[in-house]
């Protein structure tokens, strides 16, 4: 009977990593949202990590690439991963590994505000929040603006 929960615990786990990445945190709470069995569910986490099916480092790496491309700064990625569970040290290695933060920030700014920098001191004072509220840092900001 344990084996058979186990079994169920486990193919809903590959299931859920069909569709993408997961934190082992994220997995975690997913599984016992569905489950009542935490023994069984750190089983089947602990056997995942064995066979490379979780791994917070590749994890981090595609969640900081996908991120990134769609206009997201450093700060802000680096607290979502927070969020999920994952190791600070892991993801500062990771952000810092990735790099190519102010080109990044350049795109971003780029693609919203089309004609460039605005002269207004108010209106440009927006266009740095805009990037500030992404999670790009002033030193990135800065290379935009000056």
């Amino acid at each position: 009977m344990e084996d058979d929960k186990f079994k169920i615990i486990y193919n809903k786990a590959l299931d859920i990593l069909s569709r993408r990445e997961h934190s082992k945190k994220e997995l975690t709470e997913k599984l016992i949202n569905k489950f009542d069995s935490h023994e069984l569910i750190n089983l089947v986490i602990t056997k995942l990590i064995d066979n490379n099916l979780i791994n917070d480092s590749r994890y981090v790496h595609s969640y900081i690439v996908a991120r990134k491309r769609r206009g997201f700064g450093p700060k802000k990625i680096t607290f979502e991963l927070l969020k999920r569970g994952v190791d600070e040290s892991l993801i500062l290695k990771a952000i810092n590994d990735e790099g190519g933060w102010k080109d990044s920030a350049k795109r971003a700014f780029l693609k919203k505000f089309k004609g460039g920098i605005e002269k207004d001191f108010k209106l440009a004072n927006k266009q740095k929040n805009f990037l500030f509220n992404r999670g790009f840092s002033f030193e990135e900001i800065d290379s935009i603006f000056n």
